[in-house]
């Protein structure tokens, strides 16, 4: 690939080789991989890598329907340059001329695949529309083991609907400290039902109006839900095991909680600080193994918001569709497992457990609290009620849990456009 000037098409391709070919996260690769460049190359770089990864499944179906025969292996790159010049023709507002030409540079003048490159963007200009038109875009972008275990729980009507939000670019959701009227007029942005507020993603986040001062942070909806379910937290003694980076921290804190947050990883709880220190909030941090942890006083309330499978967050990390395996799950079950039999120790007699994943996974859910509570008889679930997540009855399962789906919270109502993360949270009294 040519490298005269710094270029964002092949800066979207080298951040999808680190990310398919490398199974890196993506935002663990962003930051170097858009070094150099001006912010408009910046933001068109981040745009074609988080959108090629966003519609990949689709992008690789089509790739599939136009080529006589697989592109051969080790031919990676190519297939990279291939997908970021279809989302440019597809999914973003790039004149079509412009997206073919400057994508077939990328190619060498000697290569063999610069030819085909060419011919198939201009195909992809061609047909491409109406090829997406007969294609069944939720089912081919979704992982056939996603798919499937979504299906068989979740049944295919609701599954087709999660993966339809998943095509969506999630809007941006906001935690104020305070005041959420007052800082929805000065950030343009709707009000949630529980005071959190949504706005279209993009611009600067940092530049907006707040951010400096500590005002609000970044969380999305159904990430915000756990915390509200302690109630009142003022004065009490609170333990956020596995914290980082401090999102729900700070909602316990700004709450009136004396938060402990705790986190195995000394480099996270470094960005976990960083944010208290820009919100304002005091809280006292620790790195330790939360599984080993042993307090000099059992806590009053533990949010244990678990390491998982992340996939109910595919909308915001596209990424994660394409790098989690089932195999992943079930490492992170055992881990979860794991981390609740040492909150029971952690936490005083009529003291309050929250637990919670960000995973559309019944086993990271559902079905890890059922078998948590056979295991113990002391711990007992406490159902969540309609009022104590804005009215929204629809989140909530038949046994009093939290069961948010990508596709809740998305009506024809202006204030409920744009779905929410997929989350599981269930709370529970140590009789």
């Amino acid at each position: 690939m040519t490298d005269k000037l710094p270029n964002p098409r092949k800066r979207a391709v080298n951040i999808l080789n680190q990310v398919i070919g490398k199974n890196q996260l993506l935002e663990d690769v962003l930051s170097d991989s858009l070094k150099g460049l001006e912010n408009r190359d910046r933001a068109l770089a981040r745009a074609m890598a988080s959108t090629t990864l966003r519609h990949l499944g689709i992008i690789d179906a089509l790739i599939s329907q136009m080529l006589d025969r697989p592109l051969p292996k080790g031919a990676e790159n190519i297939k990279n340059v291939i997908r970021v010049g279809i989302t440019q023709v597809l999914f973003l507002d790039i004149p079509p001329h412009a997206a073919v030409h400057d994508t077939v540079e990328l190619i060498p003048d000697n290569s063999k695949f610069k030819g085909l490159v060419n011919a198939l963007l201009r195909r992809t200009d061609r047909q491409g529309k109406n090829l997406l038109d007969k294609m069944n875009q939720p089912r081919r972008n979704t992982p056939d083991w996603m798919w499937d275990d979504w299906a068989e729980f979740y049944g295919k009507e609701t599954t087709t609907k999660i993966a339809e939000a998943h095509i969506i670019e999630a809007p941006l959701d906001i935690t104020v400290k305070s005041d959420p009227e007052g800082w929805a007029e000065k950030l343009e942005a709707e009000l949630l039902p529980t005071g959190q507020l949504r706005r279209k993603a993009g611009g600067a986040i940092t530049a907006f109006e707040g951010f400096q001062e500590g005002a609000w942070w970044i969380q999305d909806f159904a990430a915000s839900l756990p915390a509200k379910l302690f109630g009142d937290l003022n004065g009490k003694r609170v333990l956020d095991s596995c914290a980082a980076p401090g999102g729900k921290t700070a909602q316990l804190a700004a709450m009136g909680a004396d938060v402990t947050a705790l986190d195995r990883s000394k480099l996270r709880l470094e960005r976990l600080q960083e944010n208290m220190k820009r919100l304002q909030l005091d809280v006292t941090v620790k790195a330790a193994d939360a599984i080993g942890f042993m307090p000099a006083e059992q806590f009053d309330a533990i949010l244990l918001d678990a390491p998982c499978s992340s996939t109910g967050t595919i909308r915001r990390h596209p990424d994660v569709a394409h790098l989690k395996q089932p195999e992943d799950v079930d490492k992170l079950v055992i881990l979860q497992s794991r981390l609740l039999e040492a909150a029971v120790s952690q936490l005083k007699s009529g003291g309050t457990l929250v637990y919670s994943t960000c995973s559309l996974q019944p086993e990271e859910g559902e079905w890890q609290i059922t078998d948590f509570l056979s295991r113990n008889p002391e711990m007992k679930r406490v159902p969540v009620t309609p009022d104590e997540v804005g009215g929204l009855d629809e989140i909530i399962n038949e046994n009093g849990e939290l069961r948010c789906l990508p596709c809740h919270m998305d009506g024809n109502n202006k204030e409920t456009l744009g779905g929410m993360d997929g989350f599981f949270a269930c709370r529970m009294v140590k009789q």
